[in-house]
């Protein structure tokens, strides 16, 4: 009923520089929206320093900062309460399929800009048309499902892409934060881009990678009824 997962990411042995900005592209392309956490590292004091400002200023910095009520503007529980209902604008409607169905997408991509080689020249010229997975293999199951739908979020949890380690779940609706908490695992949002580059027309939809193409299987929410016999059976003991 479900496809198997994909093997670990392999390289062909290309020239190292074109197997980073290969992948690189292909990660661009296909980009989530996601929070990221960021840390900062120091490094040292290199050379002479300078003041950045007067003394004068200094002061009426001070001066202003006491006037402040941090209480009200570093406020945790609002800053929590924006980040548990973060959800991006413009998040694509796509309909629920009526039928279980597979098809290949063709990845093939044409640069919208020039892609850097790191060194200053330029690796790859705007306008240059290939396909990224001619080149590496992916290891991520990818599901899209509808995340305020609740028979989606049952069938991904009798599906065996919840306790999979290469599964990244992808929301067209919901929310990110109950969910995850839910599946005790990383969830994301879909944006227009994703959705269009990887041809998802319905929801729950499995993508995997097959050869240089990318495999899209559509299912029909609905729990097995060996899953449903099973849940049964366990509540009786």
């Amino acid at each position: 009923m479900f496809p198997h997962g994909a093997s670990r990411v392999i390289f062909h042995e290309i020239n190292p520089m074109m197997k980073i900005s290969l992948k690189l592209i292909f990660i661009v392309v296909l980009v989530l929206s996601t929070w990221q956490t960021v840390s900062a590292e120091v490094l040292g004091t290199f050379g002479a320093t300078y003041g950045i400002a007067e003394k004068d200023a200094l002061a009426d910095i001070k001066e202003h900062t006491k006037k402040v009520n941090w209480n009200t503007t570093l406020d945790k529980k609002a800053m929590t309460r924006r980040i548990k209902e973060y959800k991006p604008a413009g998040l694509p409607l796509i309909p629920v399929t009526k039928e279980n169905r597979s098809f290949l997408r063709d990845m093939t991509y044409t640069t919208e800009i020039d892609v850097p080689d790191g060194r200053g020249g330029i690796l790859y010229p705007k306008g240059y048309t290939f396909n990224p997975l001619e080149y590496l293999t992916l290891s991520n199951i990818i599901v899209f499902i509808d995340g305020s739908d609740k028979k989606q979020v049952k069938w991904f949890e009798k599906s065996p892409y919840l306790k999979n380690i290469n599964t990244m779940l992808i929301l067209t609706s919901g929310s990110y934060y109950e969910l995850g908490k839910r599946f005790k695992r990383p969830v994301y949002y879909a944006v227009r881009n994703i959705v269009a580059r990887m041809g998802i027309e319905h929801v729950p939809s499995v993508a995997v990678q097959k050869g240089k193409y990318m495999e899209i299987s559509e299912y029909v929410p609905v729990i097995s009824e060996t899953a449903s016999r099973g849940k049964e059976t366990k509540g009786k003991k």
